[in-house]
């Protein structure tokens, strides 16, 4: 077993279409346990999980949401890899939320960079990620101080202004960042960090949980760049299906953690011996049909997920977006009755440190505090009114009789 801050040593990986999937999924499970063992250890503000993301590149993870033509595995990026990616994510969220939410967002970033950018754009940050084992995220938050991109002519542009909750601050490689020409068309492009300087304000973070994800202001003032970094088009960013469909990732992160609390919610019983109460049991009994139920709800969502890569109608994007929305929503709940079940069942004794309940807590209940959720409830029912279609055929996929 690993013990924390103990950095485990993962036989580097070819990651290519011939790397066996039960290897993948055994290096996976060696990640997860060291994010697992170690997360009471780098659960401070300002802290970044460095030795896990070290052992995330060393295991071919960063690889996994690249094209198989460019040496990744194809998950979320080629048909019939959504379920593995939001396997994936739920796992590495089981091991360390706050890992699982950077992991998202670099999932994200190459996401939109195979999506939207160009065939020597894909080519070369995919290459970043899989040789070079460099992380990306997605800074999209603002606020009134938000990025402007300021033309300057020979295909180069300036910066200013800043972004908010860009999660990893400080140590993401190629943050995917979105920022507003004079127009107001909204662009992304990446920041390549190394060759800029930008300023960081670690003091913006004052957080009740996901602590150590270094979720920083950043600003990006004076920065300047070229048009290879801009990625696609302006108002590509909120194009669907990926903008509202893409909740799918974080909300299969959170089920991840919910899952751990359930787990270690047992482990704690067991030891306490405290499993033949009835009331224990009752609630257990519960948590056990929640955390399955998460798993069918993730496991159909994978497959709509795969829908997105081909989708063109207006009709399958709001299948896609509405069932994502129905996953995410979904999850809130397990995570929430989890977080209940669980307090009452390990007790005060449960809720101090060096316990883990108190952190998977603070964790899971800030990172439920995602953007819109009611708006979010209220689509799906606009979506089931608004059809008269009978509800075994609500969620039918175009290739399924």
């Amino acid at each position: 077993m690993s013990h924390p801050g103990e950095v485990i040593q993962v036989p580097v990986k070819s990651v290519s279409t011939d790397l066996a999937l039960t290897d993948f999924w055994s290096a996976v499970d060696r990640v997860v346990e060291f994010c697992r063992q170690n997360a009471g250890e780098i659960d401070f503000e300002g802290a970044f999980p460095e030795q896990e993301f070290l052992m995330i590149g060393e295991s071919g993870l960063l690889a996994a949401p690249v094209e198989t033509a460019h040496g990744g595995m194809g998950f979320g990026v080629e048909p019939g890899r959504g379920p593995d990616l939001l396997r994936l994510l739920k796992r590495i969220g089981y091991g360390n939320l706050t890992v699982g939410r950077l992991y998202e967002g670099h999932t994200n970033a190459l996401q939109l960079i195979q999506t939207y950018g160009t065939a020597e754009q894909r080519e070369r940050f995919s290459r970043d990620a899989v040789e070079h084992r460099r992380v990306f995220g997605v800074w999209n938050t603002e606020m009134t101080d938000g990025v402007k991109i300021s033309p300057l002519g020979d295909g180069r542009y300036r910066l200013d202004g800043a972004k908010t909750f860009a999660s990893g601050a400080g140590s993401i490689d190629r943050p995917l960042v979105t920022g507003a020409f004079p127009d107001g068309g909204w662009q992304m492009f990446i920041v390549p960090v190394e060759r800029v300087s930008t300023e960081v304000d670690q003091s913006w973070w004052k957080p009740l949980g996901m602590r150590s994800s270094a979720t920083f202001k950043i600003d990006f003032t004076g920065v300047e760049l070229t048009d290879d970094e801009l990625i696609g088009q302006p108002g590509d960013y909120h194009r669907p299906p990926w903008f509202t469909g893409g909740a799918a990732r974080f909300a299969a992160v959170q089920l991840g953690g919910a899952e751990a609390l359930f787990d270690e919610t047992r482990w704690f019983l067991q030891k306490m011996k405290r499993t033949e109460d009835p009331f224990q049991r009752q609630r257990m009994g519960l948590a056990q049909i929640a955390v399955e139920s998460g798993d069918l709800w993730l496991n159909r969502t994978g497959e709509i997920f795969d829908l997105a890569l081909s989708a063109s109608s207006e009709a399958e994007f709001e299948l896609i977006t509405t069932y994502a929305g129905m996953f995410r929503t979904a999850v809130e709940q397990i995570a929430l009755d989890m977080i209940r079940w669980s307090q009452q069942s390990v007790g005060a004794p449960g809720l101090a440190r060096p316990q883990p309940f108190e952190r998977l807590i603070r964790d899971l209940t800030m990172y439920l505090r995602q953007p819109a959720p009611d708006a979010t409830l209220v689509s799906v029912g606009a979506y089931t009114l608004d059809r008269k279609t009978p509800a075994h055929q609500l969620w039918k996929l175009p290739d399924e009789a």
